[in-house]
């Protein structure tokens, strides 16, 4: 977003402001301070809650610098571009962020920018709660988890973890995006404003959090570093910014002040001796004094009665907060009256399609039936027809039968008549064959008589030659006669069979189809009485979720620990594993680093 203010007055240069989700560009006059730039920009985001934001530029030596309020700001070692650049960031940070941070806008800010720390990874943060954190931020940007819009490829679009967590493990994108989605899902309803609340929440326990780290050396020359933070001044060793060897709250320092190189911070407890340490850099020097001087101011302002105006902010806050909750319990009650109102109309759909499928499955059957009703009555009168040629077939072949059956019956009397005449003419024929043998006989006896005969007429001739002239002698005549055989011809009967018929008739079934239907009814509850117990409420269920949530830590911990690749881990990562082992945390080591007496720590800190 771009915002553009304009002045009409011609002594006016150009500034350029980056708030990490917008960009605002004005003319601002020759003469006009820090204070007038912060203020304008503040009027434009609609920030009240001032106090913990500054302008940071990086001045012509290539330092960070805050702009101050009370210099003009051309006057100051700003950048000589066109337009001016200056980084609108929390230069402050609350000791609590729930019970602090009033407006919603403080509350983005400083999401965005603990965020972008910790993706730049100049806050620690253990990959277990990174990926913790990944699915708040999603849910801030996006709400509530949608697996249609959620594609693959998350973190190719997406700045979600540190790059040092995704180098340690020997896991895919795929398998990084999974568990990020596990937890995204299961913050269902929360509001982009809750979300941020969760995410700094969790934040403002990691130990670099809120810390401004400079470089410093005690009197024997040790290097080690010096944390500027809103519960007070912490010192670390130098290869170990997580965990503080010593620390001063703000409440037992009296004064702070610097000579040059040399700081000197001044105890509440007069008979200790004073904290002093050594800075190289001038200009770090006059950060680091700025920083003091503003945390030390706020911890003391935390501490007194709310003033007029932040009074009225919180009441405006919790009005808009309640009201807020209104709007969000009865947009979920309506949502949730919605998704009701969708999955019936989704199961009505469902069984309006189920209907049409089965009323189309029965059209369908009836139009089969129709067309097999059709068939058959075709098929019924080809039938009909076929029974009447049958039937007319059926007669002919009766009137034929009866006609075979008097033709058979002649034919039997025929038969027994041939059966007579062949046993007849088998006794013809016997006794034929009887009188042959017997002409036969005859013959061969006639034969031999003939040749005698012969014989006798030769004789005979003989004779008569020799009797010419006696008498004459006549022989009788022998007539033969031989019988002829008869032939009888046999004929046969065959006998005609008759044929049979068959017919069917069939019968149509029909099917009927019931429609039915359903009607639902919303119902719908009276607004969420007592807001303000549920409110009341809020801290003790916060606890009861933070161990929810440190339980699935330790799960999701155990998980990913067999895929650590241990060349890869850093020297944070190391002392996060020791004092998971010990059991310390954030506000145990604080409360170790700050025990004893105010001389003591000084005494140790001389040593180091």
């Amino acid at each position: 977003m771009n915002f553009r203010r304009k002045h009409k007055s011609s002594k006016c240069f150009p500034v350029k402001i980056l708030t990490l989700d917008a960009q605002l560009e004005f003319n601002l006059e020759c003469k006009a301070n820090g204070r007038d730039l912060f203020d304008l920009v503040c009027r434009t985001i609609g920030l009240r809650e001032t106090w913990y934001f500054g302008l940071q530029y990086e001045d012509c030596k290539g330092f960070l610098a805050w702009l101050k309020m009370d210099r003009k700001v051309q006057d100051q070692d700003v950048p000589k571009t066109t337009p001016v650049p200056f980084v609108f960031l929390a230069k402050f940070y609350p000791e609590n962020v729930a019970e602090e941070l009033v407006q919603e806008i403080t509350q983005h800010l400083f999401f965005l920018q603990v965020k972008q720390s910790i993706l730049n990874m100049d806050i620690y943060c253990p990959p277990e709660i990174s990926v913790l954190l990944a699915s708040y931020a999603l849910q801030a940007k996006y709400g509530d988890y949608d697996e249609a819009a959620m594609k693959p490829g998350l973190l190719g679009t997406e700045d979600l973890l540190p790059k040092r967590v995704l180098d340690q493990y020997q896991m895919t994108a795929e398998m990084w995006e999974e568990r990020i989605k596990i937890w995204y899902a299961d913050h269902k309803g929360l509001s982009r404003d809750e979300a941020e609340m969760e995410y700094l929440r969790i934040v403002q326990d990691l130990e670099m959090y809120g810390v401004n780290y400079f470089p410093i050396k005690n009197k024997r020359d040790s290097e080690l570093w010096l944390g500027v933070t809103a519960l007070g001044l912490n010192i670390y060793e130098q290869d170990n910014k997580s965990v503080p060897r010593i620390n001063f709250p703000w409440s037992e320092i009296q004064n702070i002040s610097y000579d040059d190189k040399k700081f000197a911070i001044k105890p509440v407890d007069k008979t200790a001796p004073p904290f002093i340490f050594y800075s190289d850099k001038h200009r770090v020097n006059k950060l680091i004094l700025d920083l003091c001087i503003g945390n030390h101011d706020l911890f003391m302002r935390r501490r007194k009665p709310d003033s007029i105006e932040v009074q009225q902010m919180k009441a405006q806050a919790k009005e808009e907060k309640l009201r807020r909750q209104s709007e969000r319990n009865k947009l979920a009650r309506e949502k949730q009256l919605r998704e009701t109102a969708e999955r019936e109309k989704a199961a009505l759909e469902q069984q309006l399609i189920h209907f049409q499928e089965e009323f189309r499955v029965a059209n369908e059957q009836l139009r089969r039936s129709e067309e097999s009703a059709e068939l058959l009555a075709e098929k019924a009168r080809v039938a009909e027809e076929e029974s009447m040629l049958l039937t007319q077939k059926a007669s002919d072949a009766e009137q034929e039968l009866q006609r075979i059956r008097l033709s058979a019956m002649k034919t039997e009397e025929e038969k027994l008549l041939s059966q007579r005449q062949l046993h007849e003419a088998k006794q013809i024929a016997s006794r034929l064959l009887e009188n042959s043998e017997r002409c036969a006989a005859e013959a061969e006896q006639l034969k031999g008589d003939l040749l005698q005969a012969r014989y006798a007429e030769t004789q005979a001739k003989k004779k008569l030659l020799e009797f010419l002239t006696t008498q004459a002698t006549s022989l009788p005549a022998y007539e033969a006669r031989l019988p002829i055989p008869l032939a009888n011809q046999l004929t046969g009967l065959t006998n005609l069979t008759g044929l049979s018929s068959s017919g069917y008739l069939s019968a149509i079934a029909a099917s009927e189809l019931v429609n039915s239907s359903a009607n639902y009814d919303l119902m719908t509850h009276g607004d969420m009485e007592q807001l303000s117990l549920e409110i009341e409420k809020e801290r003790v269920e916060y606890l009861e979720k933070s161990k929810q949530l440190q339980e699935q830590l330790r799960e999701l911990r155990t998980e990913i620990e067999v895929l650590k690749v241990g060349e890869k881990q850093t020297l944070y990562d190391q002392l996060h594993e020791e004092q998971l082992r010990s059991g310390d945390d954030k506000y145990s080591t604080l409360k170790k680093s700050k025990s004893g007496s105010t001389g003591a720590r000084v005494a140790f800190f001389e040593e180091l």
